[in-house]
Parts: structure tokens; sequence; C-alpha cells
């Protein structure tokens, strides 16, 4: 070829990629929560967009709240896949294609909020962040959520009194826990419960209290049984990225993102634990009785989680005895 035309052909092709490297970025961020509602899953996206924006990177997010583009069951394959950017995720909601993460809900693993944050800095999170990255999603915000147990009928308080009941519980863990206690078990995500309560498809539900309080669970049931001073439930529901869509972005992009998913985990940490109070008394309004569970309420339970949940996942997940040994070490 004539110097002078590769000359040519050359800058224009110099030209051509650092015209398409220019071009924003736009990022889409899908999550099962209702968008503009307080939910603070949902708030520490939004927190997250704002900040990117901010920061004049030539990029910005799109979030699709309420499962507007995804189902919730479907946003851990979608992401990984690289066919969605972001998502506010239970991350026992990928527990089927990634049993090691049913480690994120087990009963009675966290103890209260201050427990949690000490949690995030544990080797127990480290690995599930390295199982998260192996597995194509890089953690961008930790969040866990307590919760408790809704029922239509009576109050659940303790092993027996779930006997009988259909219950939707929130992964395998609480599935074989509450299974071994007699109750029989409706898989479905948080946002399902209300029209399973409404249907007749359910007796009773265990969600974090942020759910409870978003989906307008209040409206079906007649009695709550709060975290208290002896939760039982708490729930991983961390903001990630997808890797192929992390490793795409520039330097000044990366840093606007973790430097926003930065402020979203500092809000959480002081914003989650107010759920319980608005929980709370937002179904004391509604009329709904609220209990909360004794420390010889909850030890029963710990007593059938260790011999069903624990031992099974010990038993079955490669890695499960070392993975919840290391979490059992964070005091």
């Amino acid at each position: 070829m004539n110097p002078l035309l590769r000359t040519t052909a050359a800058a224009m092709l110099l030209a051509a990629s650092a015209t398409a490297i220019a071009q924003p970025v736009t990022l889409r961020a899908s999550h099962q929560f209702p968008g503009n509602s307080g939910d603070p899953r949902d708030e520490m996206v939004q927190i997250i967009a704002r900040e990117v924006e901010a920061a004049n990177v030539d990029m910005k997010i799109q979030i699709f709240p309420a499962s507007s583009l995804y189902k919730a069951n479907e946003q851990w394959g979608a992401m990984t896949r690289g066919q969605l950017d972001m998502t506010a995720l239970p991350l026992d909601y990928a527990s089927g294609r990634v049993p090691q993460f049913s480690a994120t809900l087990m009963p009675g693993l966290v103890h209260n909020y201050e427990h949690a944050e000490r949690l995030n800095k544990s080797d127990f999170m480290k690995e599930i962040h390295a199982i998260a990255e192996k597995n194509g999603a890089i953690v961008l915000a930790d969040a866990w959520l307590a919760g408790g147990f809704a029922s239509k009928d009576s109050c659940i308080t303790t092993p027996e009194s779930i006997k009988g009941h259909v219950i939707r519980a929130a992964g395998p863990a609480f599935e074989q826990m509450l299974a071994a206690a007699g109750a029989s078990i409706s898989s479905m995500p948080s946002s399902e419960i209300y029209t399973g309560m409404q249907t007749g498809v359910l007796d009773a539900a265990n969600t974090s209290n942020d759910s409870f309080v978003s989906y307008r669970l209040y409206e079906q049931v007649k009695c709550l049984t709060a975290p208290g001073e002896n939760a039982l439930w708490f729930m991983y529901e961390p903001v990630l990225i997808s890797k192929r869509s992390f490793e795409r972005l520039n330097r000044a992009q990366k840093d606007a993102l973790l430097a926003g998913a930065s402020k979203a985990q500092a809000y959480f940490a002081e914003e989650g634990p107010k759920g319980e109070q608005r929980m709370t008394e937002i179904f004391t309004k509604a009329g709904v009785k609220v209990v909360s569970l004794s420390k010889q309420e909850h030890d029963a339970w710990m007593e059938v989680a260790r011999a069903s949940s624990y031992k099974q996942f010990a038993e079955k997940v490669k890695g499960g005895k070392e993975l919840l040994d290391k979490a059992l070490a964070v005091q």
C-alpha cells in the first residue's frame, strides 16, 4: 500500500477508535423493588446513579424498578451473561446457580446490624465477593436487611406454630428449616407474596422489613413477627455490576461508580436499622398484631436449623462447612 494511504488509513482508524471510546456509556440497572417509594434498596441504586451523573465521566445509569426490565429471578442470569449491567439483588435468589450464596440467608447467622457490619469486613464476606466475581458479578455495595414472619392467621413464634402452614420462605436454608418444622413451602420472590396471600396460595411468609412495607403486606396479614432482639432472619441484598460491564469502563468511570457505591453503602448502614421501627409503626397502624421472638423461641428455631439447613449446607455445598465456619467465627 502507498505509504501516504497507509498513514491516512491509520489516522482514520485512530480517529474512529477515539470517537467510539468517547461515546457516553449508559448502564441499565434492574431490581424488583418499587421505584421512588422510599425503599432503601432502590435508593441505594438512585444514589449511585446521581453520583455517577454528577461526576461528569460520560456515564449514566438508567434504573428499571419493580421488575419492569427483568423479573426478580432472571436478574442474576441476565447480569452474568452481560445482558444486564447492574442490579440490587437478594443474593440468595442466585443460590440455584451458585449454592454457596445460601450462606447469605442462613437462619440466625447474623445477630443484628452491628454484627452485619463486622461480617462485611470478615473472611466470610471476602469469599462471598470472590465467588460472585468468579461467576461474573462484582459487588459494589453491601447491604444486610433484617426481617421476620407474617401470617394471615395466628402469630408465628415457635417451630410448632408453623406446622400445617403454607409459607413463602426466602431461599433454600429457610425452606429446609421451615419444612423440618412441619410447614409446606411455596417458593416465589418477595414481589409476589401479596398476590400469593390474596389468592390463598400462602398462609404466611418471611421477608425483609423493607419488603413487608414496600409490598403493603400489612393489607393481607393479621400478625407480624418482627426481628426484635432475637432476630432469626437477615438477608444479604447487595448492589452488583456485571463483571463484563465493569471491565468495559475507563478508569474515571470506574472511580465514579465505586465512589457512588461507597456513599450508597454508607447510606444503607444508617437507614437499614430504621426499617424495623418503620415497619412496626405501619403494621400497628393497620391493625396488625406485632410480636417478636423470645430468646427461648429463637433457640428452639436454631435447634431445628442446625439439624436441617446448617447440616445440609455443610454436607452438600462445596466448601460449605468452611464457609459457615468463617461466618460463625465473627462475633
